[in-house]
């Protein structure tokens, strides 16, 4: 999805000239654009056209559409009778409804076998060049057309993100295994087997929201004041063997531990494990994007639903953290931790000391449950417009997530930051901390 930008910077409020800013965006569109052509890089054709259910999209999707993007809201826009690369590229790439009228149907992105990669390879090619070519003129840009270039450039870190994911859950219905990536997988040892540990916070009137000039989505929007009561939140994050300790209590197997849709959930989809966990004889192992492995007992769980991180919170005697509780947490904690960039796409083990008095993991490795329902922020107006997709039609049956995983590109988390899931979804890298 893509959201209008509330906040972008002034380049003459902030004494940097409209070249300069405008240098740096053509810096970082090359960075952006050149980080999606990295995750694409392991995988064949065969590989790009994949669907395997309708919440994901083929990576030639993401890879067209994302380039449809800056065709369409950027060169199309800025360049005199501009001629599109495909004129039925818009009908099949395009992700909103309301100016465009029409949109290829989720489901069916997985059916065409045209345009091919190569096809999607030279329109990106041809469009990228159109874009350098305009970055790097003497023309001037509207700080409107400059908020649009950001918002693109956020829109695409979403996608990567989503490309790592989606083909993960491809990959997993192959009994080969595939590894998109080889990498060894970052073992946990004994020795960093710790506690869990509890952070302590005061009752008090807080803020919270996006503040500043830098760029925030408009659900991030408007800033506003929260009045919580005293929490703790667990320094680390839940791992594989406490969740385990759960599936062996009967975990899913308890009612009374679940939300009545959690349960109905669990029957009828015959949920014994998080997603990617089997057993092989009697050992238990799971999927990556390094292939196979052994579960590791130390790594966070991963790859599970809002139903099944509540359930666990519940089994365990606690709950799950509020968003407003998450991000206060986070007020002093630096946006640090495993993110796409490093290229594991996979979850590390906590390495803490006795004496961490912060909260460990809060950014990377897993996205983490809330218990606050999806819902505008007091005082919060949707935007109109193609740009506007964060709006409250996207506010109904979804929880908020924080803090980003092991597939989320860097530079594009932030503290206040809100992700949004169906309560049931499990193929993104979700995990569990705990409150009480």
């Amino acid at each position: 999805m893509i959201s209008q930008d509330r906040r972008i910077a002034d380049p003459d409020s902030s004494n940097i000239s409209q070249k300069q800013a405008v240098k740096s965006l053509a810096q970082r569109y090359a960075d952006v654009r050149g980080l999606t052509q990295r995750l694409r890089a392991p995988l064949c054709a065969e590989d790009c056209v994949l669907q395997s259910m309708t919440d994901a999209s083929p990576t030639r999707w993401h890879l067209a559409h994302t380039t449809w993007f800056f065709e369409t809201f950027v060169l199309g826009v800025v360049v005199d009778d501009y001629t599109p690369f495909h004129p039925e590229y818009n009908y099949l790439f395009n992700s909103y409804y309301n100016t465009v009228g029409a949109q290829f149907a989720r489901p069916q992105r997985g059916i065409l076998s045209r345009p091919t990669m190569a096809d999607i390879d030279d329109y990106r090619a041809c469009v990228d060049e159109r874009m350098a070519e305009l970055l790097t003129s003497e023309s001037s840009f509207s700080d409107d057309i400059c908020s649009t270039i950001e918002i693109g450039l956020h829109h695409e870190m979403q996608h990567q993100e989503l490309i790592v994911t989606d083909i993960k859950h491809a990959f997993s219905f192959n009994p080969l295994f595939p590894e998109y990536v080889s990498n060894a997988p970052s073992r946990g040892s004994a020795s960093n087997e710790t506690e869990m540990g509890w952070c302590d916070y005061p009752e008090g009137l807080y803020w919270i929201g996006h503040a500043g000039d830098a760029f925030g989505y408009d659900n991030e929007f408007p800033r506003h004041r929260l009045f919580l009561e005293a929490f703790e939140l667990s320094k680390r994050l839940v791992t594989n063997a406490e969740y385990l300790a759960f599936m062996e209590d009967g975990g899913y197997e308890r009612a009374d531990l679940w939300l009545s849709d959690g349960w109905a959930q669990v029957r009828s989809e015959g949920w014994r494990s998080p997603l990617y966990w089997f057993q092989d004889d009697d050992t238990w192992c799971v999927y990556t994007l390094g292939g196979k492995r052994v579960v590791d007992p130390h790594e966070p769980v991963c790859h599970v639903s809002y139903f099944e991180a509540d359930a666990y919170a519940r089994w365990a005697g606690c709950r799950l953290p509020r968003e407003g509780e998450w991000e206060i947490a986070t007020a002093a904690v630096d946006v640090v931790g495993n993110f796409a960039d490093n290229g594991l796409f996979h979850p590390r083990p906590v390495r803490m000391t006795p004496g961490d008095r912060m909260p460990q993991q809060m950014y990377g490795d897993v996205w983490e449950w809330t218990a606050s329902p999806y819902v505008g922020y007091p005082g919060y107006q949707p935007p109109g417009g193609a740009l506007g997709e964060y709006n409250g039609k996207f506010m109904c049956n979804q929880f908020v997530l924080r803090g980003g995983s092991c597939a989320t590109p860097a530079m594009h988390i932030r503290h206040t930051y809100r992700n949004f899931f169906p309560p049931s979804a499990r193929w993104q890298f979700s995990g569990i901390r705990l409150a009480r």
